[in-house]
């Protein structure tokens, strides 16, 4: 569950990365939208979902389109969960307090959420979400002037949703 929906307005965030990087909604939204995943490491349906968002970021990323996962965890656990899912785009640390998660309500993860320029969320999933991340890609897709490629390959069997 969540209590933003596609519509709203996406809540600013301002969080470090594994290396104490500032992340902050405004300044990223000024150059592109913004893809914000938020997971946690020790739950099955993120580890599933995580490499399709790194689909969607290797073939969007960069061009203006920021990528997120943030993570309820700390950062030794994050880095490791990175690596072993093969996670390239930068992961933040929502932790001590979750304050970002509270600002969006969730209530389970993963939730992903597709940010534009304006901070309207565009996309909202919750758990695995087959259609909102085709939705995603087509956004992205159409925002970049690039067709949208497929995200799922026909000889892999995909759930239309998991739950968080």
């Amino acid at each position: 569950m969540r209590d933003i929906n596609s519509g709203a307005t996406a809540p600013a965030f301002s969080l470090k990365d594994l290396n104490g990087k500032d992340y902050s909604l405004g300044p990223l939204v000024e150059k592109g939208p913004v893809v914000a995943a938020f997971f946690k490491i020790s739950c099955p349906v993120c580890q599933f979902t995580f490499p399709f968002i790194e689909r969607l970021f290797k073939r969007y990323g960069g061009g203006g389109v920021a990528f997120l996962g943030i993570s309820q965890d700390d950062a030794k656990a994050t880095k490791k969960f990175a690596s072993e899912y093969g996670v390239t785009f930068p992961m933040v640390l929502d932790e001590k307090g979750y304050p970002a998660s509270n600002a969006y309500g969730l209530t389970t993860v993963p939730t992903i959420f597709l940010i534009d320029t304006d901070t309207s969320v565009k996309v909202a999933c919750t758990g695995f979400d087959k259609k909102g991340l085709e939705d995603i890609g087509a956004f992205l897709g159409e925002r970049q002037k690039i067709g949208a490629a497929a995200l799922f390959r026909p000889d892999e069997k995909v759930p239309a949703h998991k739950p968080g």
